[in-house]
């Protein structure tokens, strides 16, 4: 039974416009006991919600899915994937759409509860989420967009007081999720494989709308729109990048045409500068390793690029042609994203030929002496290499004189370089330990502080605040390297 609720939600359904072959309408999957945890109350309020009400007991039923707002039309996605290079049937197995809300600016944002309950896709899962990952999603997608990387965000999580069994009992939770939509490789793939072409159509002609509404509705419109999601691949891999974030499951069910960051399961940050780093516990073959992200990008955008070549040209080999030269753009694009930031964390406004070399060589040493990532662009951000690995090798202080000479050649002063190395290096990121024990306080003891003082610090990373010193400490040499698991 639909009720109004209070709380500034303004829906509409335009996913569910679309053929239905494309979704599942659901049922509300209710849960015991919810209570809510956190509340983002910035984004609540740029949605336009009211977050007294959020918090109140009608808003809280809300976001445990227990109670469904007026307008709002829950349902599954389905979509297919590539997962670690094998293809599956997938969608929304422990997730509900409930709605886009319109917020006052006129934007649209997905709302999804994340662990809310069983699914036509949910292929023999409970459908729910434990509380600790649901809590990791909210602190690294909270980070990410700090730090200006696209990607969804956390609204909320509840706990369900229930329990959900994995390898041990854990508390149960519903993270509600916003995005720009959910729309996935994976969307386009499952609608090649098992729809027809003129659905494959009408799915295409709905992500132009939504997220390209500049592209002209002509022929060429489809090759528009791979190009233009090729173009914001490009420039979110390279952020990814430089600053060491690591997503840790990459398949094609997990990028989106918004070019948003989707799916925090097993991410993590990079410490130690080393293009080899996994933290998957299951990518076992350093498939997602940090220093393969770009070419695994490129990968699957050829498998995105492959179920839009019935939209690109009559003649198959004709539009495989056209889907192949303008996935041969990527390599440049994302070389010219990233190469562009590297050369700002080092203070550098022009070109010279030279450049990359330069930046070459730095990261070569950093990974030869085992230098933390992050702080190593802080250190060189305030010339202050007091205390890092590099200080004191001859090959940093040739590297040293070099840079300093190329800084030397352009027409900004010091004073601009140094505010663009602020500008492009945080000074803090989500350190893996400092997460785990935020994780650990909050799940084992029930104590939230140390989460919410990691979010604010986290809020601002490129302040340089003397609060922020204690959150660039390395974690302790362990014997056995990091891991992290996927949020089942």
């Amino acid at each position: 039974m639909t009720k109004k609720i209070e709380s500034g939600w303004n829906f509409d359904n335009s996913y569910a416009r679309l053929p239905q072959s494309f979704f599942s309408i659901l049922k509300p999957n209710p849960v015991k006991a919810p209570k809510l945890i956190i509340l983002n109350d910035s984004l609540a309020t740029s949605l336009g919600l009211d977050i007294q009400a959020l918090q109140s007991e009608e808003g809280i039923e809300v976001l445990a899915g227990n109670r469904i707002p007026e307008g709002a039309i829950p349902f599954a996605q389905a979509y297919a994937g590539h997962q670690f290079g094998h293809f599956a049937m997938l969608g929304d197995g422990r997730a509900m759409l409930i709605g886009e809300q319109i917020t006052p600016l006129g934007d649209r944002f997905d709302i999804q509860l994340k662990g809310s309950g069983r699914t036509p896709y949910s292929r023999g899962g409970d459908g729910r989420a434990a509380l600790g990952p649901m809590l990791r999603e909210y602190i690294i997608s909270e980070a990410m967009h700090a730090l200006g990387i696209p990607t969804t965000r956390s609204l909320a999580v509840v706990t369900t007081g229930e329990s959900i069994i994995r390898e041990t009992d854990l508390p149960g939770a519903i993270m509600t999720r916003v995005a720009a939509s959910h729309l996935r490789f994976g969307t386009f793939q499952y609608v090649a494989k098992w729809g027809t072409d003129e659905e494959l159509r009408i799915l295409a002609d709905y992500a132009l709308q939504r997220h390209f509404p500049e592209i002209e509705a002509d022929e060429s419109r489809y090759l528009a729109l791979l190009q233009g999601v090729i173009k914001r691949q490009a420039a979110l891999i390279a952020k990814w990048q430089l600053v060491g974030f690591v997503h840790g499951v990459m398949n094609t069910d997990n990028m989106t045409i918004s070019g948003e960051t989707i799916d925090y399961g097993p991410c993590a940050f990079m410490d130690i500068y080393d293009p080899a780093t996994v933290f998957s516990s299951i990518d076992v073959q350093g498939r997602y390793s940090y220093g393969n992200q770009p070419n695994i990008v490129e990968w699957n955008l050829a498998r995105f690029a492959e179920s839009l070549i019935p939209l690109l040209h009559e003649d198959y080999a004709e539009g495989a042609k056209l889907a192949q030269d303008a996935i041969s753009d990527f390599p440049e694009q994302y070389h010219s994203n990233w190469l562009a930031g590297m050369k700002a964390k080092l203070g550098i406004f022009n070109e010279e030929i030279e450049d990359e070399s330069l930046i070459e060589d730095l990261l070569h040493m950093m990974e030869k002496y085992r230098a933390d990532y992050t702080n190593t662009f802080r250190a060189l951000t305030f010339d202050k290499m007091e205390g890092n690995v590099l200080l004191g090798t001859p090959e940093f202080a040739q590297w040293y004189e070099l840079w300093q000479a190329r800084l030397g050649r352009q027409q900004e002063s010091n004073v601009s370089s140094q505010q663009l190395m602020r500008d492009s290096n945080p000074a803090l990121i989500p350190r893996n330990h400092q997460v785990e024990a935020a994780l650990e306080a909050a799940v084992k003891h029930g104590d939230y502080s140390v989460m919410e003082q990691l979010l604010e610090v986290l809020s601002s990373p490129y302040a340089y605040t003397p609060g922020e010193t204690d959150y660039s400490v390395l974690p302790k040499q362990s014997s056995s390297p990091y891991q992290t698991f996927c949020g089942t």
